[in-house]
């Protein structure tokens, strides 16, 4: 029987199309994690308010967020180079999404803490393996795909902020009695100090 080799251009347009939908996937997976990451910053007022934090605790949420976000990464880029596991991008979204419902339902200092250091974790994982990722769909236009990568981290983080509001909101109906989010209207404005504080006068 006579077997007819498949045409280039099919291949080709086949792995192309392959190419472009994993790396517009890893893009949008990028923008949400950056989403998460931004919103950290952007629900710093609330926080301050809500847990009656000073300037220096605020301070201490950055670094623990930074701290495991990013020193963190070149560890993590050696375990994937040496033992690739695209699942890891699953476990790095999962971490972030676990801070977020902490911080959503968080009493005290030391779950947002807590959960900062789940989002930062999060995104640790998540970078090495999806850059890995992109650059193996590039099919050989690295600078095209990283490009296409960071442009949905950007575009996130220049989200994050914009989308507190809705966030807010819906966090504030599911949250637990006395967390921060529950006192926290559509507005992100907050109607009561947090338990165990003074009320502050208008």
């Amino acid at each position: 029987m006579n077997l007819q080799p498949r045409s280039t251009t099919t291949v080709a347009n086949a792995a192309q199309g392959t190419a472009v939908a994993v790396l517009a996937a890893i893009s949008i997976c990028h923008m949400l994690n950056d989403v998460i990451q931004s919103l950290i910053m952007a629900i710093y007022p609330m926080l301050k308010e809500g847990l009656a934090l000073d300037f220096s605790q605020i301070g201490l949420i950055t670094f623990t967020f930074q701290f495991t976000a990013s020193v963190l990464q070149p560890l993590v880029g050696y375990v994937t180079d040496r033992y690739p596991t695209p699942y890891s991008l699953v476990l790095g979204m999962s971490s972030s999404l676990m801070g977020v419902l902490l911080i959503a339902f968080a009493t005290s200092y030391t779950a947002v803490l807590a959960a900062a250091a789940l989002i930062g974790m999060g995104s640790s994982v998540f970078h090495p393996e999806s850059s890995r990722v992109a650059r193996l769909a590039s099919g050989g236009r690295h600078g095209m795909a990283q490009s296409v990568f960071q442009v949905g981290g950007n575009f996130g983080t220049a989200l994050g902020p914009c989308s507190r509001p809705s966030l807010c909101f819906l966090m504030a109906s599911a949250a637990l009695p006395g967390s921060p989010s529950r006192r926290c209207s559509p507005s992100c404005s907050w109607r009561e100090s947090a338990p165990g504080t003074a009320r502050r006068s208008s």
